[in-house]
């Protein structure tokens, strides 16, 4: 077995270990909540015998352990069990709660990495390009700015100006599956400026950086000496050789932005699984906050073990880490 095979498969048996480790966390940090949740679902005014059934149907009065374990083996099966807010005669499953929002956010999130990470690297190599100049210092200037201030205040900023005083766009984005495409980006505009500014500027800046420590390579100098244009030494020559922070920090960033999507749903009511899990957690709706927090904690390791595993199969010096 080769050095790279044996060491991506190490690296996705720890991940696995790791997604096992953040179930227990997960778990065991929502059981903990103070309070008692089939008084908060069923009122105050609730009869012990009532609670007492409530939690019988729902399985809260099973050990802790039999639960875990129970949720752990319905999330692999993918029955991620019933929704605390479901009425006898009517079960809401999680799962269907939970699919028709995961896939909103994923929409929302492909969306922003094909805008985002194209036009990062793109600025990332025009700044290393002209370093020095007007455009540099503006570029890394807004990155700086971006960087600095949290997204919810990139969303207030966007919404003041392009929604209440410009109204060009929407405060909300509340969209649905019955609406048209052009009505469907117009309200998608303001969430997805807002996730692009938020992570632009940590792959412009890894890109520029990479590709200025290339520029200073012996084989860069012979390209520029036997005649080759600018354009031509950094597309040809550095680009591909600076690939490896790059590549490294894009899977780094979309996995921040599977994760970060929370608080821009929540600003912009946007029906993913992000104000979903929001909503849940207010309502105390255990299953669904579960579900979304092993969702969430699944997308950022397989995405964190991608970046590891491009970093890896890029730089062959990371094998041999002696």
């Amino acid at each position: 077995m080769s050095p790279l095979v044996r060491t991506i498969i190490s690296r996705l048996l720890l991940g696995g270990l790791t997604l096992a480790a953040v179930s227990v966390i997960i778990f065991s940090t929502v059981s903990m909540l103070p309070g008692n949740f089939a008084t908060a679902i069923l009122g105050q005014s609730a009869t012990p015998e009532t609670v007492a059934a409530f939690e019988s149907h729902l399985g809260l009065d099973q050990p802790a352990a039999t639960r875990y374990f129970k949720w752990v083996g319905g999330f692999l099966y993918g029955d991620l069990g019933e929704s605390l807010s479901s009425n006898p005669g009517e079960p809401r499953f999680v799962a269907d709660i939970v699919s028709s929002r995961l896939r909103n956010t994923l929409l929302l999130a492909g969306v922003t990495a094909l805008i985002a990470v194209p036009l990062s690297i793109v600025l990332g190599v025009l700044s290393a390009l002209y370093r020095g100049t007007t455009f540099d210092r503006v570029v890394n200037g807004v990155s700086l700015t971006t960087i600095s201030v949290p997204e919810f205040f990139i969303a207030y900023i966007l919404i003041l100006f392009l929604a209440v005083r410009l109204r060009w766009l929407p405060t909300l984005s509340n969209v649905n599956d019955g609406m048209g495409f052009v009505e469907g980006v117009r309200l998608m505009i303001l969430p997805v400026s807002t996730l692009t500014l938020g992570i632009i500027a940590h792959i412009m800046r890894m890109t520029r950086s990479a590709i200025i420590g290339v520029l200073a390579s012996p084989y860069i100098h012979m390209a520029k000496c036997k005649g080759a244009s600018p354009a031509r030494v950094i597309l040809r020559h550095a680009l591909p050789n600076a690939w490896a922070p790059i590549a490294n920090v894009v899977a780094v960033n979309l996995a921040y932005l599977v994760v970060g999507v929370v608080v821009v749903e929540t600003v912009f009511v946007y029906p993913g699984i992000g104000h979903t899990m929001v909503d849940a957690v207010r309502t105390r709706d255990i299953p669904v906050v579960q579900a979304c927090a092993l969702i969430f904690a699944s997308a950022y390791i397989l995405l964190n073990l991608l970046a590891d595993i491009i970093a890896i199969s890029t730089n062959p010096k990371l094998l041999h880490p002696r």
